[in-house]
């Protein structure tokens, strides 16, 4: 059974490693001067004592009576009277006692208010004696100590006194005062300094781990994007960084597959039930209506077949929408060769023609010349009489009101003064990029009326680096505050959710999927005079990967108009 920690070591453990750091540096430094600050101050007041101990000697051996008083005998006592021109102030303090050890006098001290030592009430001269040169500590009545010296001091024959001189170790102790406090604030500014210093150099040093700190705390948010960039494999941090990016990279791939996956399976289950939903209820209820016995009748039950069979196919198409966007986020990896995107766009045009006779689709090849601005449409229509047979070209089926002029071959070079003729040859796969445009165009002409015309637009930007096939369609167009939403998956324009004019909302998104596996791009923009243009981009082929048959056209058209 593990033991729970105590306070202290709980504490401790949510302190940063920096601070840490910082901390028993600084506390070690402070320690270090507190013991230098505690060894050095007696030894500064022993050395203050000992010089005043040896000034001692030299003041006691002079006779300090003779300096204050005259000195008379009377009867064989000494008598000492004040002299007029005695000092006034001194730094000691004396006092004086006869043969017998009696006081005579004290004299002495800086000014009266000076504190004073107290003497002896008697000091005999064998006392003085037996002292001799040895130093006797006394302490005045605030206790402050004194240091004082015994001699016995001759004046005549046979005459003797004793005199006590005490130096005062205040000076001493107020130096050290003045030197502690002094070393204290040095000590204190030495600390804060050396904490702010320390504190710096820790961060420096711990740089590197600081970033370590923060992409783990980036990666705990849920960014698993970050990455480490010091990768010095001969640091211990270096080797860290790589074992770290390398684990990263193996769980950021996990996860993003795992996402992915749950991802497409619950946008599958709930978009297929969605729109599954509203076909089955019809099929159910024409189901129960016929157990019923509501529907009677050939007509009746014809009608409701009809409906179901409708329903059925309508959920068909469905389920093969949702199986190709299925395909397409597994992203497989895709056949990319370089393609030509006008003989998709004629091919596109004569689908349509099958689909909707009642259509006018023009094919405009804008990278048949330098010009931006196609020239006016030309009809063209088929001959009756001359059956179309598989293999026969796109313009043996037209009829030109006069001939066509001759055009320039396409050449990959580009000249200052020319125009840039690049032609539409792209990489991507070719049943997705034929996929895209017949989207495209199922799209424009369910949202456009019958009779209006669609026009497939191929262009090329060498200097973009871009093909283009775009679909114009001159219908009701699309707002432009939701032209950012079309491309999502079961999302329409119509609120209704008719089944009949709205679809199931896959069309396009499908088209954004398959761009995007191309590295492509497709937009909407306002056609002018009304309805919508929807652009595919696509990555050009370089010249170098593009096969020779696909540079060599004949007769590369300006403009070819399908009026069936």
């Amino acid at each position: 059974m593990a033991h729970k920690p105590d306070a202290v070591t709980t504490w401790w453990r949510r302190i940063s490693l920096r601070a840490k750091v910082t901390g028993v540096t600084v506390a070690v430094l402070a320690l270090g001067l507190v013991i230098a600050g505690i060894g050095t101050v007696p030894i500064l007041r022993n050395a203050m004592v000992n010089n005043i101990d040896t000034q001692l000697p030299a003041i006691v051996s002079t006779s300090q009576a003779q300096r204050f008083f005259d000195i008379t005998i009377d009867n064989g006592e000494l008598e000492l009277s004040a002299r007029e021109n005695a000092p006034r102030s001194v730094d000691f303090v004396a006092a004086f006692y006869d043969a017998a050890g009696d006081p005579l006098a004290e004299v002495g001290g800086s000014d009266q208010a000076s504190a004073r030592p107290v003497f002896p009430t008697t000091f005999s001269l064998q006392k003085a004696s037996l002292l001799g040169d040895q130093v006797i500590t006394l302490e005045s009545p605030d206790g402050s100590d004194f240091h004082a010296s015994v001699s016995a001091q001759e004046v005549s024959a046979g005459n003797y006194y004793v005199q006590v001189v005490a130096l005062p170790l205040e000076e001493a102790d107020r130096i050290v005062a003045t030197y502690f406090a002094v070393y204290t604030t040095v000590a204190l500014v030495t600390i804060l300094l050396a904490a702010l210093l320390i504190r710096g150099l820790v961060t420096l040093t711990f740089r590197r781990l600081t970033q370590v700190e923060s992409t783990a705390m980036s990666i705990a948010a849920g960014d698993f994007s970050q990455r480490l960039t010091d990768l010095e494999p001969t640091t211990e941090v270096g080797r860290l960084n790589a074992a770290i990016n390398t684990m990263l990279d193996r769980v950021d791939g996990s996860l993003a597959q795992r996402d992915r996956t749950v991802q497409n399976m619950r946008r599958f289950i709930g978009d297929a039930s969605h729109e599954l939903r509203t076909p089955l209820v019809s099929v159910r209820g024409y189901a129960e209506l016929y157990r019923m016995g509501a529907i009677r009748g050939e007509e009746d039950t014809a009608r409701a077949m009809e409906r179901i069979e409708k329903e059925a196919i309508r959920m068909g198409v469905l389920v093969e929408d949702l199986l190709a966007l299925a395909r397409l986020d597994e992203e497989r990896e895709l056949e990319i060769v370089p393609l030509d995107l006008r003989p998709i766009a004629r091919d596109a045009a004569l689908d349509v023609r099958v689909a909707a006779p009642g259509r006018t689709v023009t094919v405009i090849d804008r990278t048949a010349d330098g010009e931006r601005t196609p020239t006016a449409p030309t009809p063209i229509t088929q001959e009756p009489a001359a059956p179309r047979r598989p293999g026969v070209s796109l313009a043996r089926l037209r009829r030109r009101t006069k001939p066509a002029a001759e055009m320039p071959s396409i050449d990959f070079t580009e000249a200052e003064d020319a125009p840039v003729r690049t032609p539409p040859i792209v990489l991507g796969e070719e049943n997705k990029v034929r996929q895209v445009v017949a989207n495209l165009l199922g799209n424009a002409r369910r949202f456009s009326p019958e009779d209006s015309p669609i026009e497939i637009v191929v262009s090329a930007d060498r200097r973009a680096g871009r093909g283009m096939i775009a679909v114009v369609d001159h219908g009701e167009g699309i707002p432009p505050q939701i032209r950012d939403q079309i491309f999502e998956r079961f999302w329409r324009a119509d609120t209704s959710r008719a089944r009949e004019t709205g679809g199931a909302g896959l069309g396009l998104a499908i088209v954004a999927s398959i761009v995007s596996s191309l590295h492509g791009s497709a937009r909407v923009d306002e056609t002018p005079g009304g309805g919508a243009t929807f652009t595919v981009a696509l990555p050009l082929a370089p010249p170098q990967s593009t096969p020779e048959h696909l540079l060599e056209e004949t007769q590369p058209l300006q403009r070819l108009d399908l009026d069936l």
